[in-house]
């Protein structure tokens, strides 16, 4: 979500809107309907993006077909060197999760300032399912990609900020409304890779992305029958007053991006559970369960049930050690969060050793996800919310949007380390990436005194 927007919300006060919804403006219930939605066809076609590029697209006789590809593919080898098939849909996947998580930013400027946040969503929901309804044609595969990076650029800062837009600044609800927004988040990307997945795997890779440009339709449908209930756009004018920055403010930008860019860590690891992941699943893994196989995409859906799971279990401990002065300071939750994702990493690879006959038990993936799912609550929340905190005031919401380059970061090198999965054994593949989570965290922690007085937590 584009926190940037969320900050400069804050300040605000917005007027009332029409009607309530569980003792929250009924505008709510629409927004988190659009958004499990937009999420069911994020979540449907990336589940099914790197086994259709491996599994058909890139693979001769077809990838001839893709209107472009040639020039596109001599540009990523100027870049990366020569790539083969899976490296090559391991490159184009880390870069399409990176601009997904860039994008938002340049989309939240245009939302705020150029077009309003209605008009934003609108037609980024429709140029994401214009996206989602061209991957059914392969000619169009590079176009298809282009308009989901772009709609979603439109879409996903500026539907977060209307949340924030509903409430006044000293509104107590507006934390219980961003947590359902987040809930709408994760039941969406849990629904969509049981039906646009099973679809794409079972019956046909089209049917999937087809199926996710319905979603998208479905949301924004419910978006424009609750329009008269969202927050109006509110012009902003260039001419008020700047806050500038401080005596020490310089030192405290610095710190925090040496801590964004530590959290791209996490995130190369987070990205190969829809890069690689799915590759290895389908190759490695005996998915055979009382004689049903498992579709690979289902994993995915396992993946954001861990969250949700979790989350409530997560946010009791730390209570818990609150009450007795325990709680794990913000960088040491962050650090550990790292941890997770590298012990994570380290179940895959341990599993992999432990093979029967060439094949993974299921348990291991089953354990990886929920560790992985610790890792995320520990690492990613908090971190967004230290950078909105420590940020100074005059750049505040610049620095939360740029909370996102470390996804950008992690997606471009996640795709890059893509190429070593042919090359080494799974179980170093796996390694190499418990090595960066856990080194990630580590030098967190080496560093959190030096971050504390840096970033004036003390």
């Amino acid at each position: 979500m584009n926190t940037a927007n969320l900050e400069s919300d804050a300040a605000v006060p917005r007027p009332a809107v029409a009607g309530e919804f569980l003792g929250h403006p009924r505008g709510l219930a629409y927004i988190f309907f659009t958004e499990a939605w937009e999420r069911f066809s994020f979540y449907g076609m990336q589940a099914l993006l790197m086994l259709y590029m491996t599994g058909y697209l890139l693979q001769p006789g077809a990838v001839e077909g893709i209107a472009g590809f040639a020039g596109f593919k001599a540009a990523l080898e100027s870049v990366f060197g020569e790539l083969s098939t899976q490296a090559l849909a391991s490159q184009i996947f880390g870069l399409y999760v990176a601009l997904i998580y860039f994008t938002p930013i340049v989309g939240g400027l245009i939302g705020d300032r150029l077009i309003g946040r209605t008009r934003a969503v609108l037609a980024g929901a429709m140029l994401m399912a214009a996206g989602h309804f061209m991957m059914a044609f392969e000619a169009a595969f590079l176009s298809a990609l282009l308009s989901l990076i772009l709609g979603s650029g439109l879409l996903k800062g500026n539907l977060a900020a209307q949340v924030g837009a509903l409430y006044a600044k000293d509104d107590r609800r507006r934390d219980s409304a961003y947590t359902a927004y987040v809930t709408a988040i994760n039941i969406g990307a849990f629904i969509s890779p049981l039906v646009c997945g099973s679809l794409g795997e079972l019956y046909g890779w089209h049917y999937g992305f087809t199926a996710a440009g319905f979603g998208m339709l479905l949301g924004i449908v419910i978006y424009l029958s609750g329009r008269r209930y969202l927050p109006p756009d509110s012009p902003r004018h260039a001419g008020g007053a700047r806050v500038s920055l401080a005596p020490g403010d310089a030192r405290v930008i610095v710190a925090l991006l040496a801590l964004l860019a530590l959290t791209s860590t996490f995130w190369i690891v987070q990205a190969q559970v829809w890069n690689i992941y799915p590759l290895w699943l389908r190759d490695v893994v005996d998915r055979e369960l009382f004689g049903f196989t498992i579709p690979v995409t289902w994993f995915q859906s396992l993946d954001a049930l861990a969250v949700l799971v979790l989350a409530p279990f997560t946010v009791l401990f730390w209570r818990w050690q609150s009450k007795r002065a325990a709680e794990p300071t913000d960088l040491v939750k962050i650090a550990l969060g790292c941890g997770f994702f590298g012990l994570s990493c380290v179940l895959l690879s341990l599993g992999q050793a432990l093979a029967v006959d060439g094949r993974v038990l299921v348990g291991w993936p089953v354990v990886f996800h929920f560790l992985v799912a610790a890792g995320y609550l520990y690492a990613a929340p908090i971190a967004l919310s230290l950078v909105s905190r420590a940020a100074p005031a005059a750049v505040n919401a610049m620095l939360v949007g740029s909370y996102y380059l470390g996804i950008f970061i992690g997606g471009i090198v996640s795709g890059w380390l893509g190429r070593f999965y042919e090359t080494l054994q799974p179980s170093v593949f796996w390694l190499l990436h418990a090595a960066i989570g856990i080194g990630g965290g580590v030098v967190i922690l080496i560093c959190k005194h030096r971050f504390v007085r840096e970033l004036r937590l003390a």
